[in-house]
């Protein structure tokens, strides 16, 4: 500290029954001069909350806390065979251990984005998840090295009820940190590392299963290998104390508010969102039943349709994750500065859609029709989820992303079901099974049609470019005279 800085800060103060004005000496605190300490040439380095590499590196650990779920998310459809061999499932049996995920979440999901905004606060609130996270993966482990499915699907119960109150709360940091800035790309870069995460565990958890199985025999290899991928998840929670600590010293030095008019959230806040935002919780359903149980049993349908070995089956199998761990960020970055964010989501239900057909109908090389799934989903990812931010109060994020992500659990575990009982049916063949995933496209395509008239209808800004949402954004300021509806996408 300097000598400047070590001198006392010298106000002017007079009382009411004196008319001399004393000084009155105030000692600086170190939150007071915690950034004035910081060298003007680095006022926009690293050590600034406010500036441009701050916030990246706010972003990588933002990023990083959601690997651990996304990758042992995926564990049991990276060992698909494994997990029918070994214990002794068919298919219906082996999707329950995905649709057991979802069903807590359902209601819990919602909750939990209520919580970050009414009880825990987001920092708080990612904390416990991360190690509900790392619970539930646990269990699950041990439940695979004891052979004991039950135990297996509670530690999926645990798991799925901290996974997905996780990604709330990344969603709510992404908006606290970005808001007004580069958000499309944000989630776009969100997207790409979760992603990536599962795209590792397809070409990691075989391969470390085979190594494994050296040691160990039966069942209680898939243990051992599942406890190694919980390793993901203690990555993840060190992550989130970090950027927890970093959000509770920025929130401090610029003195941030995140809620400057002072309102409450409340669970019946839901019953006031508009109808763009319920047509936006339809897409989320939708669209994504479409794709994750399609990738939990992927690897059979490829083994089946293509005959192609377990290892070649996980590896097409995981183009999808690893082309939108690559595209999600570009997408973002283009979106950012085109915006029209409901055309984008248009256009990728339309590609995604294209590739169920080609890999269904067609002879080609699957690698073809995954790579178009994998382009049309990080499309839609990068363009759908920040339209939550334009629909709804920033001080109901929590609350609206909660709400988005239970309703896609209820689909997801629903669907997942519903796929495995089409698979046993029909004798292991995936063809009745492709043919409902076009059906949930095709509700997603007009539920999205559906957001492009309302939104058209009341003037809204949902499908403007970033100038023209500037524009409106002012105009409404005006109108209101409030600004508690900042523009959270790029101006």
């Amino acid at each position: 500290m300097s000598r400047q800085e070590r001198q006392p800060i010298v106000e002017v103060s007079s009382s009411s029954g004196d008319d001399e004005a004393k000084p009155v000496v105030r000692r600086r605190s170190t939150r007071d001069t915690e950034m004035a300490a910081v060298p003007e040439s680095r006022k926009m380095s690293c050590c600034d909350p406010s500036s441009m590499p701050h916030r990246f590196l706010a972003l990588l650990f933002m990023c990083l806390l959601g690997f651990g779920s996304y990758f042992c998310y995926d564990n049991p459809g990276a060992l698909q065979d494994v997990f029918q061999k070994e214990l002794h499932l068919n298919a219906t049996e082996f999707t329950f251990i995905y649709s057991i995920y979802s069903w807590p979440n359902i209601v819990l999901c919602f909750v939990g984005g209520f919580l970050i905004d009414r009880v825990f606060g987001i920092r708080l609130g990612t904390i416990i998840y991360m190690l509900i996270v790392l619970v539930g993966q646990l269990i699950f482990a041990t439940g695979g090295l004891m052979g004991k499915f039950w135990l297996m699907i509670l530690g999926r119960f645990v798991f799925g009820i901290g996974a997905e109150s996780l990604a709330v709360a990344q969603n709510s940091y992404a908006v606290l940190w970005f808001k007004g800035k580069e958000l499309n790309m944000v989630f776009g870069l969100q997207l790409s590392v979760a992603r990536f995460g599962s795209t590792v565990n397809f070409w990691s958890m075989q391969p470390l299963y085979d190594y494994v199985t050296k040691f160990y025999e039966g069942y209680t290899g898939l243990g051992v290998t599942l406890f190694l991928a919980a390793g993901t998840c203690v990555m993840s929670l060190i992550c989130t104390l970090i950027l927890g600590w970093m959000d509770k010293r920025a929130e401090r030095i610029l003195k941030r508010n995140n809620n400057p008019g002072g309102e409450i959230a409340k669970l019946s806040d839901i019953v006031s969102f508009k109808l763009d935002f319920w047509m936006v919780s339809v897409v989320c359903v939708a669209y994504y039943v479409a794709i994750f149980p399609f990738v939990a049993l992927g690897q059979a349908f490829f083994i089946s349709n293509f005959q192609m070995t377990p290892d070649q089956a996980n590896n097409v199998n995981s183009i999808v994750y690893l082309i939108s761990a690559i595209a999600s960020p570009l997408f973002g970055f283009v979106i950012d500065r085109v915006g029209r964010n409901v055309t984008w989501v248009f256009v990728a239900t339309i590609a995604t859609l294209v590739a169920h057909v080609l890999l269904t109908f067609s002879h080609l090389n699957p690698y073809i029709g995954m790579t178009v799934m994998g382009m049309s989903y990080s499309m839609l990812a990068a363009s759908l989820w920040p339209l939550v931010a334009l629909i709804v109060p920033e001080y109901q994020l929590g609350t609206a992303y909660g709400f988005c992500q239970s309703v896609q659990n209820l689909g997801l575990a629903v669907v997942t079901i519903v796929a495995g009982m089409i698979v046993d049916s029909s004798g292991g063949s995936h063809f009745w099974l492709q043919l409902f995933f076009m059906l949930f496209l095709m509700i997603s395509l007009l539920a999205t049609c559906a957001i492009w008239a309302y939104d058209r209808k009341h003037q809204g800004n949902l499908n403007m470019t970033p100038a023209q949402r500037a524009t409106y954004h002012t105009s409404i300021s005006t109108q209101r005279g409030t600004t508690d509806r900042r523009p959270l996408l790029g101006n």
